[in-house]
């Protein structure tokens, strides 16, 4: 027996200091080991990704530099190239985006975690999940057969009657446009937004709820004492969100218009980074063409990670809180 607890406590001991006892079985420390390279492996995928556009964009950095970014003319033939127009489209169209989807989002979320009972929940949640999974080119089809007119003959003369005189909503009613780009991407981020926002209001602390409803506040009270408990969460889920928009493709390219021209009004055609490399890239002969083009996917590229980054600090910041 004394051997037995002379071998249980030597384990503990072990446990402790993170040291592995003697004998111990090699599959765990090829398993450690495995699992420490594969870690490693993603890390270094991402630094060599960015790495290797470095590399593809370093005719257009040495030529153009940061005026890449302040300069508006996209001009293959003379080879002359500005990113402004592809980084204004995308900004403002990721903030209509944002705009349209996030009190929907946070009103779902706040519906599906502290309203809605369980057995209408979980099937409502499942499709809410749902609209993450529809591949985008069915969005940019759906889009372009639905979306587009609808906006053209309906929402944009309605607009231009009542609104126009903001110069949000003047020009001619293309239907293609930054509009229809910001709707569609509204409607694609929704899902992330509200199912991380609903995780996020979950880990708040059932004692809040509980304290909140003894000293007498109403339903409403209490739902806003827990959103301001987590703000924090629906930000980094808002952020999230913004990063999906940011990097946005094949549905945007199929109904923003495709042009590279910076206007305020929201019913002309627009461009986004992600847009213009998928549209360009093939078309690409010179080697300064390409380099421009990858110049901008490694600007895509670090405002992406940055983003996703930041987001999941705040995210993880809130649910990782002790209940």
């Amino acid at each position: 027996m004394s051997d037995v607890s002379n071998t249980v406590v030597e384990g503990q001991q072990h446990l402790v200091s993170g040291t592995n006892p003697p004998g111990s079985n090699l599959a765990d420390l090829v398993f450690k080991y495995l699992t420490a390279l594969f870690a490693t492996g993603v890390l270094l995928l991402v630094v060599l990704m960015g790495y290797e556009m470095y590399r593809g964009a370093e005719v257009a950095i040495e030529k153009f530099g940061w005026k890449f970014f302040a300069e508006s003319n996209w001009d293959p033939v003379l080879e002359e190239y500005g990113a402004l127009p592809f980084v204004y489209g995308t900004l403002v169209s990721s903030f209509l985006a944002l705009v349209i989807a996030l009190p929907l989002s946070i009103g779902v979320a706040v519906f599906l975690s502290e309203i809605a009972p369980s057995w209408f929940e979980r099937p409502l949640s499942f499709l809410v999940e749902l609209l993450a999974g529809i591949p985008s080119i069915i969005y940019g089809l759906w889009g372009i057969f639905v979306l587009v007119p609808w906006i053209r003959t309906t929402v944009e003369p309605f607009l231009s009657d009542n609104l126009g005189f903001l110069p949000f909503f003047r020009g001619a009613p293309y239907g293609f446009g930054m509009l229809s780009a910001g709707i569609i991407l509204s409607i694609m981020v929704l899902p992330i937004i509200t199912s991380i926002s609903r995780d996020v209001l979950k880990a708040v602390p059932r004692s809040q709820r509980e304290a909140a409803l003894a000293i007498g506040a109403t339903k409403w009270e209490t739902i806003r004492i827990i959103l301001s408990d987590a703000r924090s969460g629906i930000f980094g889920a808002t952020l999230l969100g913004l990063g999906r928009a940011i990097g946005e493709t094949m549905a945007v390219t199929m109904v923003i218009g495709n042009r590279p021209s910076i206007s305020l009004s929201l019913f002309d055609p627009g461009y986004t980074m992600a847009s213009v490399l998928a549209n360009e890239f093939t078309e690409a002969t010179s080697e300064m063409y390409v380099s421009a083009l990858i110049y901008v996917a490694l600007l895509l590229f670090a405002i992406t990670i940055i983003i996703n980054m930041f987001a999941r600090i705040l995210v993880w910041s809130v649910t990782k809180k002790p209940a």
